[in-house]
């Protein structure tokens, strides 16, 4: 089942298992529990001094379903589905942790999740083809392996239909929590201890507000606030990082290919790198923290969500954008039971079925190129008379049999039965006429807002709502800088947001030198 290549990878992998685990694999007859089996005895043959096999035929549960744990434990990590694709490093990770390699987690995250006296029982419902879902896997698996009152289960949607159907699934990564639905989306280890742990908001911003000033304080950790830690650290002054999400929109990023010098890469690895390089460095990054308030003081004070405050000389406002909505009747209602804003994610769920794609730009008909190998059918509803995307794109979608696009089309309403989405009605913007489209699913790609919200009435915006700056990434208050999606930037580009976070970095330098 293993390539030649990855087996010699993941032979190389499995060196570092310490301690002897026991894989259990629960069969029902069917090709897939056999392909799973077959998964598990070439991962055994790799390390069979500190891997044994063991194979359920009369599985109670889920099957197929590969259970591991350390030998004479009860398993508290479960893949039920074969964990490939996205999800295979998901699969070493566990092999590596129950055999007592130590994760990289942060020494007082782990001593949280250790601490953490509930029953938690997290099912994750996946599609292989999500890069969202590992990260959200990966961390309820660790937490499985360290806390003996936490048991962790992928769920491949797609080999458990029936499930996805009664639990009217429309979204993943899906986590349930003890039999309710716990979030939908992307979410880190440290977003998943905050929700569980109830005291650990109050700890954090009490341990927060504790610090001292800053030289630089950067708010947002995306590439632009990436590129304006490592410019400040490297200056050698005291620099801070919040962020509520390391990576911003790049991590649900898939290809990229216009990054120069890179040939090509995927968001996920992207952050990774852009993570470790600014560790690399003295900074001191706080993450899963949501800025609230700027404020202009002695120094600039910076407000959190959790009451947190953090003071700086100089701040840079790094906070990125987020994808545009319709802001249509039906769909906030609808949103994760058939609207949905990640192709690529998604899009599994929706196998065989009619879909529809909002926006006719590059994201939107990359997004209709992606889908119509998998649904039935593709309706993109563009609102101008022509598309936005490279004509590349453009002929590859016409000449797809199973994609429509209707131009001058304006989305006004997205229609369900109460648990899922049924259609949606546009207007023919040309004879004002409106028009039902019967779907199951659509897929929303009309652009970014800038998250910018909480600076209004603080600092000049434009009518967009974007950060205005001058050429040195100052904003209208002194001390107070901004780079990337946020600001009047033009063209929103990692490779522009880099280049502005450097810029900003270096103006926030020469201010502090001159005052």
């Amino acid at each position: 089942m293993l390539e030649a290549n990855i087996k010699q990878q993941l032979g190389t992998y499995l060196q570092n298992i310490v301690n002897p685990i026991e894989i259990t694999v629960s069969t029902n007859g069917t090709e897939k529990a056999e392909e799973l089996l077959g998964l598990a005895r070439e991962i055994t043959a790799l390390k069979s001094d500190k891997i044994t096999l063991s194979v359920d035929e009369n599985p109670t549960g889920r099957a197929p379903q590969m259970a591991i744990a350390p030998q004479g434990q009860a398993p508290r990590v479960r893949f039920a589905g074969i964990p490939m694709g996205h999800e295979f490093t998901s699969l070493v990770l566990a092999l590596l942790q129950a055999g007592g390699h130590p994760s990289k987690a942060a020494p007082a995250t782990l001593e949280q999740i250790k601490s953490l006296d509930t029953e938690l029982n997290f099912e994750v419902y996946i599609s292989l083809s999500c890069h969202n879902c590992p990260d959200v896997v990966q961390a309820v698996n660790l937490m499985a392996v360290l806390n003996p009152n936490i048991t962790a289960t992928m769920i491949d949607g797609a080999l458990f239909q029936d499930e996805v159907e009664k639990r009217e699934i429309m979204a993943v990564p899906s986590v349930y929590l003890n039999g309710e639905l716990f979030e939908q989306g992307r979410m880190t280890l440290d977003e998943i201890l905050n929700k569980v742990d109830t005291g650990a908001a109050k700890k954090q911003a009490a341990a927060l507000s504790e610090k001292d000033p800053y030289d630089v304080l950067v708010v947002g950790g995306g590439p632009a606030g990436a590129a304006a830690a490592i410019y400040a650290a490297r200056k050698g002054i005291r620099t801070g990082v919040v962020a509520e999400r390391f990576g911003g929109q790049v991590a649900d990023t898939m290809a990229i290919e216009n990054f120069i010098s890179v040939k090509a890469t995927d968001g996920p690895k992207l952050v990774a790198g852009l993570e470790q390089h600014v560790l690399d460095y003295d900074v001191d990054l706080m993450k899963t923290q949501k800025a609230v308030r700027l404020e202009k003081k002695e120094f600039v004070e910076i407000e959190l969500e959790n009451g947190a405050l953090l003071k700086s000389k100089t701040v840079i406002l790094a906070t990125g954008a987020r994808w545009r909505e319709m802001n249509v009747p039906g769909e906030q209602e609808y949103r994760g039971k058939g609207v949905a804003y990640c192709p690529h994610c998604d899009g599994p769920l929706f196998k065989g079925k009619k879909t529809a794609v909002i926006g006719g730009g590059n994201s939107g008909i990359e997004a209709a190129i992606d889908l119509a190998g998998l649904v039935e059918h593709v309706t993109v509803l563009e609102f101008g008379d022509t598309l936005r995307a490279d004509d590349v794109l453009v002929k590859k979608a016409n000449s797809l049999p199973n994609v429509t696009i209707i131009k001058n089309a304006m989305t006004t309403e997205v229609l369900g039965d109460g648990q899922r989405v049924i259609g949606l009605k546009y207007t023919d913007r040309t004879t004002d006429e409106s028009h039902l489209v019967e779907v199951a699913g659509i897929f929303v790609q009309i652009g970014l807002v800038p998250n910018s919200e909480f600076l209004k009435d603080t600092l000049e915006l434009s009518n967009r709502g974007e950060i205005i700056i001058d050429n040195h990434g100052q904003t209208s208050i002194p001390g107070v800088f901004a780079a990337g999606d946020v600001t009047t930037t033009p063209y929103k580009q990692i490779i522009i947001s880099m280049g502005g976070g450097a810029t900003a970095a270096l103006g926030a330098f020469d201010y502090l030198i001159r005052n």
